[in-house]
């Protein structure tokens, strides 16, 4: 955004502050009363041609509707991702916990929305092509949200280009390619995210340049207002998917330029003292950072208030904090341990059972190390009777009964082969930095090997002293003389070694994969007063420590999203458009649903991003030879208007290229949103010419010669400038109408309907899309 205040222009594309070249040459030697005329007439023209857009705004936002809202109960079956976002819904109305990677405001809404009709969550959206007819789930009530948010994104887009100051024919074609865009209509058709986070991301960038044009007026109600929205906003954003922080940092850019000229002692509204300069960048802090931080705080605080009952999330999360939740079975369950008991240890990562059987390991790994072959010690993920291990005491004990606990250092005899868990100074199988896990025969384990056979039990978040139980108890076994934490992952053994777990011992103990937990005591006669349950009371535990618990939980399984996917692409194929994602197909009607946008808008929105980055290259390389092809105002507003959108573009695409996860083509939405207005904008810029474009001969005061030859050229002006308007509708109108055919033509495979013939279906492979029933 620009920082001069004649780049502001009122909506409906009058300048707000600088009276047009035809009213100069007037205002030269008119009268005073004349002067207010003039003004009374320019102000007059500017309200006159805001009907103009409002008319536009209100034919498009009814097109919105309609294209998001149309046969939107088809099909009546479970589509793609509605299995997840639809399921928590239902948990949210069942009060059961559940986890999930992103944060919680977006599925809150769905919750809402089912809320609203009176659904209970009966139905858990357990696979793709479930019916809900036959389920009597209130779907359309669902999906409506995201397509009322998806319909208020295309009026959002229309009037961040209004308040930019753009010509209308500009802000229809940067609106339209988002109105008749397949892929925004198909993700805001069906029960996801997307719709939220597109919205939100929309109107943080309008909130933003309704507070930048009223930067001269600090501290007024409106300037707060605005800028409480745009934190608010990008508040909603981050909440809803964490790939937000790419709207704070768009916004934050020019945030901190902004900032930045305000230290400058020159600027041309006087010197801002560094008092006045903390009261701004306070503000700032207080508006962009901390209320959007509270907020985004404030819905995990529901989150947690309406999940209070035990669910399949209790899993991700800490014995402490399953005890918040009523009903959980770790609670109800857990059973204290004694030494001499047998047990079988999970791994809570991978649910794999520490197990050992009779086989060694290879004299020779692949790459030529040696091993120990010493007797294999694996995870396997079946219940089995090599899976069961004795808890020893490390010093005699008399009798029976005593209680395992924090801390203590034990030994684990397994019981199959009367052999002792031990771990040694070998590198692994996987791992040559990590020891190898093996077990020693009684006589090695009791004599020169039992240093090597000791372990110590590490509660997680436990006290000292606590008593050790199954279920209840996450826990670390570390090799008491080596100070290695038992550890398995997900690659598989070699078939030497049955494909099943490697278990080896990691150095780096505070690695949260490191934790186990005792499944069951096995053989506990019915009448062991272990088994003897007393009433349990749920406990507390404070917000805080819950948040940043679930907060380590998420990130951590986020990042774990690296499995192949069928329908996974990579952002360099996003902006041209190369692949999609089939979310439903019905093999009878041949009927299908491919998420995918429309190839023109798609298209043309990324030549106009690589037209733009070579305008600026061109100008800046003309400015270097001494070539001054743009006029200041046209200037500014390319750099800082537009480049602004360019930088929204930018952030919200650029980064998924060091991303790891999984991506797929509606992570390019909010990017796609950003290039729309980036066209709409460079539309004017090579059509559109105004008057004050155009240039003129220099007037001089008091030169009724110079005044003269001005007015002369004013019809040659308004020529060109109606010339250009003419232009720029009819570029506008070809554009528009290339949108509207490529979305008709894909509208069958975003609708669902009707199927398509083989040929009608191979007319639509237009980059070899892997469309169903093409033959």
């Amino acid at each position: 955004m620009s920082s001069s205040p004649n780049n502001i222009r009122q909506r409906g594309g009058k300048r707000a502050t600088t009276p047009n070249p035809d009213s100069d040459t007037a205002l030269l030697n008119g009268s005073a009363s004349e002067k207010i005329e003039q003004l009374k007439s320019a102000t007059k023209d500017v309200v006159t041609k805001e009907w103009d857009y409002k008319l536009a705004l209100g034919i498009i936002t009814i097109l919105a509707f309609i294209t998001r809202f149309w046969g939107i109960s088809h099909p009546n079956q479970v589509v793609f991702d509605e299995v997840h976002f639809g399921k928590f819904a239902s948990y949210y109305l069942q009060r059961t916990y559940f986890f999930d990677v992103h944060p919680p405001f977006g599925k809150l809404l769905f919750a809402f929305a089912g809320w609203l009709v009176g659904y209970d969550g009966s139905f858990l959206f357990e696979n793709i092509g479930d019916s809900y007819i036959t389920n009597k789930v209130p779907y359309v009530a669902y999906r409506s949200m995201p397509a009322l948010m998806g319909s208020l994104t295309v009026s959002t887009t229309f009037l961040i280009m209004w308040e930019s100051g753009y010509s209308l024919p500009a802000t229809i074609v940067a609106a339209s390619i988002v109105l008749f865009d397949n892929a925004h209509i198909g993700q805001t058709r069906l029960i996801l995210l997307d719709a939220t986070l597109v919205l939100f991301m929309a109107l943080s960038v309008l909130c933003y340049i309704r507070f930048y044009k009223l930067r001269h007026v600090p501290f007024g109600r409106k300037w707060w207002k605005w800028l409480l929205l745009t934190g608010i906003s990008m508040s909603c954003v981050i909440s809803t998917k964490y790939v937000g922080a790419f709207t704070f940092f768009s916004i934050g850019v020019p945030v901190m330029i902004d900032l930045w000229d305000l230290l400058d002692v020159n600027r041309k509204q006087g010197a801002l003292g560094l008092p006045d300069f903390g009261k701004h960048l306070g503000a700032r802090i207080i508006g962009l950072i901390v209320v959007p931080f509270l907020m985004y705080l404030f819905w995990f605080q529901v989150h947690f208030s309406i999940l209070s009952r035990s669910g399949p999330g209790d899993d991700f999360m800490t014995p402490e904090f399953q005890q918040t939740l009523s009903d959980n079975l770790m609670t109800q369950q857990a059973v204290g341990i004694d030494y001499f008991d047998n047990i079988a240890m999970k791994h809570k990562e991978t649910k794999v059972y520490l197990h050992s059987h009779v086989d060694k390991y290879p004299l020779r790994y692949d790459d030529g190390r040696i091993s120990s072959q010493g007797q294999q010690v694996t995870g396997y993920p079946h219940n089995d009777t090599n899976n069961l291990w004795q808890i020893i005491p490390s010093a005699p004990m008399e009798g029976l009964g005593h209680k395992v606990k924090n801390g203590d250092v034990v030994r684990f005899r397994h019981l199959v082969t009367d052999t002792w868990l031990m771990t040694h100074d070998v590198a692994s199988p996987f791992f040559p930095t990590n020891q190898e896990f093996t077990t020693a025969p009684t006589e090695d384990a009791n004599g020169a090997r039992l240093n090597d056979t000791m372990f110590e039990i590490r509660i997680e978040n436990g006290k000292p002293g606590q008593e050790f139980k199954t279920m209840a108890s996450h826990f670390k076994l570390v090799h008491f003389p080596t100070k290695v934490a038992m550890w398995t992952h997900t690659t598989p053994l070699p078939d030497w070694g049955y494909k099943q777990a490697e278990i080896n011992g990691n150095k780096n103990i505070a690695q949260s994969s490191n934790i186990w937990f005792v499944e069951e005591v096995p053989g506990l006669p019915i009448d062991s007063p272990r088994l003897i349950k007393d009433e349990r009371k749920t406990k507390s535990m404070p917000f805080l420590k819950k948040y940043f618990e679930l907060q380590r939980a998420m990130f951590f399984h986020n990042n774990a999203l690296t499995s192949s996917h069928p329908y996974a692409s990579f952002p360099i194929q996003w902006p041209f458009l190369l692949r999609g994602v089939s979310f439903w197909t019905e093999n009878e009607t041949r009927q299908q649903i491919y998420f995918l946008g429309n190839p023109i808008g798609w298209w043309f929105a990324s030549s106009i991003l690589a037209v733009f980055a070579g305008i600026l290259l061109a100008d800046q390389v003309s400015m270097r030879r001494g070539v001054d092809a743009l006029d200041q105002r046209t200037r500014s507003r390319l750099y800082n208007s537009t480049g602004f959108f360019f930088l929204i573009w930018a952030a919200h695409y650029i980064p998924f290229f060091i991303m790891g996860r999984q991506l797929f083509l509606h992570h390019y939405l909010p990017a796609h949103l950003a290039s729309a207005l980036v066209a709409g904008a460079l539309v004017e810029f090579v059509f559109n010419i105004e008057p004050g474009d155009i240039a003129s001969l220099s007037i001089k005061d008091g030169s009724s010669k110079v005044a003269s030859r001005t007015q002369r050229s004013r019809p040659i002006r308004e020529r060109i400038a109606g010339q250009s308007l003419v232009t720029t509708w009819a570029a506008s109108g070809i554009i528009v109408a290339g949108l509207m055919w490529g979305f008709w033509f894909f509208a069958p495979l975003t609708y669902g309907r009707p199927g398509l013939s083989v040929d009608q279906v191979m007319a639509r492979k237009w980059l070899s899309y892997d469309l169903h029933f093409a033959k």
